[in-house]
């Protein structure tokens, strides 16, 4: 007879909960959940919060992320948050495995992840979390249940915003409607299969990437917004060729195209909501750290470029908020850098497991305590030549927390040098100053102390 009742238990619940809900073993919470939530291009200042705080600075005050404010309002929001790659695929697999992509495999878009990898899913998974993946995994067209996680509900390459199908542990299955939306509704199912063991979810929303198509109740939003011209809008890098007739200062009516870039993160925050308000309403908010990020920034007109990958900060910078309602932190702002090589070893400290030997980031956990006395100065950027863009150039940075040095392998002469005290938009490039030749000796030494820790663990 329980064996009947079980049968007609899981024909009520969704296919993933169907699948894992008898998996769930009846055991007491004491340690910390952790519900990892990033977009796809979401750039450091397309934060509502952000642009409150940057006044008439903002280029985007009119932007309305409520979710994403409740977050930094109830726990830490980072100021200073980069990715050691600028691009989807690397940045998610240095999210996982804590390392660079030149160690975990993953250098470009075209590359499936390697099964063989360590991550933060594969150590919690062994200790007992349930771990689950949803939504936009993107690590070339890579298909099948995910690499390190005990549960899975994805879709292939970048999937389709609307009807888009998943597949739940790599079995085929249909899904209707806005795809986050649907990628939400399977995390939640897992959350509510798992209150009584720790959780580690991890979920991938397509937005705000191209191709966009935001929500029906989105559609409208912003229809009058104006947006200002940025003051590195006429900065045309040293690989770019001809002149931008942008005019810096001005405000201008959003493009549609970049209006749907906002709409869509309209239907990101709403969705945040909804796993915002699953915590609450099943007692679990006390005990599960919430982080929010993006893969990557995003130039909106900045050195008169469109996309990522290049080492200005409008590509490297993401947003980054973490809740922890335990810490009793509230507001908080971080300055610190933190990278997303930082993310794997920080799930692992909070669940009180040793970080691996292999992994290069650090635990994001001091920060909080407010112990920086040795924190990082600064760090290694790397982008690789990829098979989806093989014009741009691979690209390799050092940025400290004043300055920053910009070299492109086999074009000494389109090396850049930055003062970002004096110059934090990069539009000056000091490099054939002999007044900077200092500066210049100082980077590259450390660039060059920075590649070598960036190629070992």
């Amino acid at each position: 007879m329980k064996t009947k009742w079980i049968i007609i238990a899981s024909l009520l619940l969704s296919p993933l909960a169907a699948l894992h809900a008898a998996d769930a073993p009846a055991s007491n919470n004491t340690r910390p959940n952790i519900l990892f939530i990033y977009t796809d291009d979401q750039r450091w200042d397309a934060l509502g919060v952000l642009q409150k705080e940057q006044g008439d600075q903002g280029r985007f005050p009119w932007l309305k992320t409520p979710n994403m404010d409740r977050l930094a309002g109830e726990g830490v929001r980072f100021r200073n948050a980069f990715v050691v790659t600028s691009l989807c695929s690397p940045s998610r697999a240095n999210f996982l495995t804590g390392q660079y992509g030149h160690r975990n495999g993953v250098k470009g878009n075209a590359e499936d992840f390697p099964v063989t990898n360590i991550t933060c899913a594969s150590l919690l998974s062994g200790a007992g979390y349930a771990t689950g993946y949803f939504g936009k995994w993107h690590m070339g067209e890579q298909r099948g249940k995910r690499p390190g996680f005990t549960t899975s509900a994805s879709y292939i390459g970048h999937g389709k915003y609307l009807d888009c199908p998943f597949e739940v542990d790599g079995v085929e299955h249909p899904t209707k409607g806005w795809v986050d939306t649907a990628t939400t509704d399977f995390a939640l199912d897992f959350i509510r299969q798992n209150t009584k063991r720790p959780f580690f979810a991890m979920v991938g929303f397509k937005t705000p990437h191209d191709n966009r198509q935001p929500r029906l109740e989105d559609s409208e939003a912003y229809a009058n917004a104006q947006s200002t011209m940025p003051p590195n809008a006429n900065s045309i890098p040293p690989f770019g060729q001809g002149k931008s007739n942008k005019l810096v200062g001005t405000k201008q009516p959003i493009k549609p195209y970049d209006r749907q870039y906002f709409q869509t993160l309209n239907g990101a925050d709403h969705n945040l909501g909804r796993l915002l308000d699953a915590l609450d309403e099943l007692g679990l908010s006390e005990n599960t750290i919430v982080i929010y990020t993006s893969d990557n920034g995003y130039f909106m007109g900045e050195h008169t470029l469109g996309d990522k990958r290049f080492a200005y900060d409008e590509s490297l910078r993401i947003p980054l908020l973490l809740r922890y309602p335990k810490l009793g932190l509230k507001g908080k702002v971080v300055d610190d850098m933190v990278l997303n090589i930082d993310f794997a070893p920080t799930a692992l400290d909070f669940a009180s497991e040793p970080v691996h030997p292999l992994m290069q980031g650090r635990s994001w956990k001091p920060l909080l305590d407010g112990k920086t006395s040795d924190w990082r100065r600064s760090f290694y950027y790397e982008y690789f030549v990829d098979s989806t863009f093989p014009n741009i150039p691979p690209v390799q940075a050092l940025r400290t927390e004043d300055a920053k040095l910009i070299v492109y392998p086999g074009h000494e002469d389109w090396t850049e040098l930055y003062d970002l005290r004096k110059d934090p938009f990069e539009t000056n490039n000091l490099v054939k100053l002999p007044a900077s030749a200092d500066l210049l000796a100082r980077l590259r030494a450390e660039f060059l102390k920075g590649q070598q820790r960036a190629a070992t663990p």
